[in-house]
């Protein structure tokens, strides 16, 4: 690797500001050589062989998630490791591109900007169908209320997943720790739910709960501090967090959700299972756009706290 710490602090933030400039110019790779699709596609392979019986459907998603976590992990790091090889720009430029792939902060607001035009427009079949990009549940019978609070919860709970996390992996691990971080998300995503094959995906949505932890916290914190930015009224979402945060059946999700629904002043429900900031009016297309910048504010406080992170790790390995 490179010699002096603080070169090596310079590349490393240099691999996450050029991520940063190809996240918001850049559109996302294509999907055959997508990390992510890539993992997607060997979790489908691995999932056809899912056993049923609870014991050994465990034991098998277990397995798939040290498989591919580790291979992950290791291909990224033999990359980046080929790359330092080659000489500092090779290793900025190939680890913003593994870097890119890892996060993103334009996918969110422009998704959310989607479903915003749809109701602002009046068009609830389209704002509906906008959802698909941002939420795993049935959007067809939702109300309109329903469908911006589902997209302020979306934007809310995916300040972790979508790039605070992967930053946090990334300033801890380097390229090969946020790539990992984002396995082990897709996995979640693609087996962490109820059904035949629950037991499969339950190791997946463990791993995911327990990696996100200390994000999920952290993006409140941030989310709250950006409300500040905004004159958003962040004593009244501090106490409404803290009130709503064990409502969700994540042990993650209240808090960043909780923390926007406070900030905006906004009811968010999900029938049957939630109902954050009870007492408070229903959200609108308008409030889609204000959850959106707070999640791009909470995004540059979020990297600042990356960088931070990253320079505590390089100066303690020196």
């Amino acid at each position: 690797m490179f010699s002096d710490w603080w070169l090596n602090l310079a590349l490393d933030g240099a691999v996450l500001a050029l991520a940063l400039a190809f996240d918001r110019l850049l559109p996302e790779p294509p999907a055959a050589v997508h990390p992510v699709v890539l993992v997607g596609r060997a979790v489908r392979l691995l999932e056809r062989c899912a056993p049923r019986p609870p014991p050994v459907a465990f034991a098998y998603g277990c397995l798939v998630v040290v498989l591919v976590v580790g291979a992950t992990a290791v291909l990224a790091w033999l990359a980046m490791t080929g790359l330092s090889a080659l000489g500092p720009v090779a290793y900025v430029l190939g680890g913003a591109v593994l870097l890119r792939t890892a996060f993103t902060v334009t996918g969110l607001s422009s998704a959310a900007a989607v479903t915003r035009r749809a109701l602002a427009a009046g068009d609830l079949d389209d704002a509906r169908a906008s959802l698909r990009s941002l939420v795993s549940r049935d959007p067809t019978s939702l109300t309109s209320p329903e469908v911006a609070a589902s997209a302020i919860e979306s934007v809310a709970e995916n300040t972790t997943d979508s790039f605070i996390a992967p930053w946090l992996a990334f300033a801890i691990l380097g390229v090969p720790g946020a790539v990992a971080y984002r396995a082990v998300n897709t996995l979640d995503s693609m087996l962490g739910y109820r059904g035949p094959y629950e037991y499969f995906g339950k190791a997946s949505a463990r791993l995911d709960d327990l990696l996100n932890l200390v994000p999920a916290r952290l993006s409140a914190f941030l989310l709250l501090a950006s409300g500040a930015t905004m004159r958003l009224p962040v004593a009244r979402a501090w106490w409404g967090m803290l009130a709503d945060r064990r409502l969700t059946a994540s042990p993650n999700a209240g808090w960043t959700m909780g923390a926007a629904a406070h900030l905006l002043g906004v009811k968010l429900e999900k029938r049957g299972h939630y109902r954050l900031g009870a007492g408070l009016r229903l959200p609108g297309a308008g409030d889609i756009a204000r959850a959106a910048g707070l999640a791009d504010r909470t995004a540059i406080l979020g990297a600042l706290v990356a960088l931070a992170i990253l320079a505590a790790r390089h100066a303690v390995v020196a």
